[in-house]
């Protein structure tokens, strides 16, 4: 199968889910969920990335030397070698100011130009105040900012909110982060979902841009009935803080593994179709893939069957593990900090987790 035989025809091809397929095995539900159609919001360009990782790698051996994990297993089912967690000082905000502090230096702006802060994440510093004002007030910016919860599609979400305002004049420099803190909130006896995570943030500074730059095209959704497949169900308004929902472990993430991988392959595939199909790209048009570092058997699941080259999609998730609202703005910030980005350049980037949530970009630099 070609790359341009995919762009045109690939929801006639038996080897790549139809639309009307992908509805029906999408949600994990059984019901077909509603998927959205793209849009398009151009005049919008990005400044400056920057991103930032803990210090303490946590790798493979050290897990089986701590927990008795497999390291085998672990790059067998994930191509995770290692990760970073936190120091204890650290919380959600401290990677992300220091994310958006070196995406300000590359974007060679002050921190009195913004005039907005979206942050994305799942693992607040605290129910609130938000991470975006932690964050604001460690920048000492002057300016609104605000947290957006959408687990690891949050980034795309954050960046698709904060380019409205670009696109409508309502901000003329708008800070993006994304960053979690995922050590804080997996079960350290969990062997099929501890090896899979860990923490870091990144960003990216917005700005007014040209006619042809911004999201060329892109889908946001959401499938609510499959909200039980990944969720941390203790510490919220449900399920308070309690001796008995700590004794039960309830205040960790939870995930059917089996279920998520299912969707998010399919999600991934379908949601690409869809905002290649409505800019009137097609794969080959395409010089960056960027999807969420999540696993690299749905990586690679997904563009296999979308007959994307694998030397176009971008990974990053052996050194990191999945990093959730911190996975594709730290991806974005190497790829452009090693000069692989060019103007013109046609970025597609997909963000799928909790929620269930999932975002797709088509970005031209």
């Amino acid at each position: 199968m070609t790359n341009d035989r995919v762009g045109k025809t690939a929801h006639a091809d038996r080897d790549v889910p139809s639309t009307e397929e992908s509805r029906r095995s999408s949600s994990p539900s059984g019901q077909p969920p509603l998927l959205p159609r793209a849009q398009s919001l151009t005049g919008v360009r990005i400044l400056g990335t920057g991103s930032y990782v803990p210090d303490w790698v946590v790798t493979n051996h050290d897990l089986q030397r701590t927990h008795g994990f497999d390291p085998e297993w672990i790059v067998n089912r994930t191509g995770i070698h290692e990760r970073r967690f936190a120091a204890p000082h650290q919380a959600t905000s401290d990677l992300c100011n220091q994310a958006a502090i070196r995406c300000l230096r590359s974007a060679g702006r002050d921190p009195k130009d913004v005039d907005l802060l979206v942050v994305a994440t799942f693992t607040p510093d605290m129910a609130f105040p938000s991470t975006g004002n932690l964050v604001q007030d460690q920048l000492k910016l002057v300016c609104p900012a605000f947290d957006v919860q959408a687990a690891c599609a949050g980034f795309v979400f954050a960046l698709v909110i904060a380019s409205q305002f670009v696109a409508t004049g309502n901000s003329r420099c708008a800070l993006v982060v994304g960053g979690d803190c995922n050590s804080r909130v997996i079960n350290p006896g969990d062997q099929k979902s501890f090896p899979l995570f860990g923490d870091g943030a990144g960003a990216v500074l917005l700005g007014p841009g040209e006619p042809d730059q911004g999201l060329v095209s892109y889908q946001l959704g959401s499938d609510g009935a499959g909200g039980d497949l990944l969720s941390r169900p203790a510490c919220g308004s449900r399920i308070p803080p309690s001796a008995a929902a700590l004794e039960q472990g309830l205040h960790y993430l939870t995930m059917d593994g089996r279920a998520v991988f299912k969707w998010a392959v399919r999600i991934l595939a379908d949601s690409t179709l869809t905002v290649l199909a409505h800019s009137q790209n097609k794969v080959d048009d395409v010089r960056w893939f960027i999807p969420h570092q999540a696993n690299v058997r749905i990586i690679h699941a997904a563009t296999d069957v979308l007959g994307i080259p694998r030397d176009s999609v971008y990974k990053n998730l052996e050194r990191y593990g999945n990093t959730s609202a911190g996975s594709i703005p730290i991806a974005l910030d190497e790829l452009y900090q090693q000069g692989n980005i060019r103007r013109g350049d046609l970025l597609l980037t997909s963000g799928f987790g909790a929620g269930l949530n999932w975002g797709t970009v088509l970005w031209r630099w």
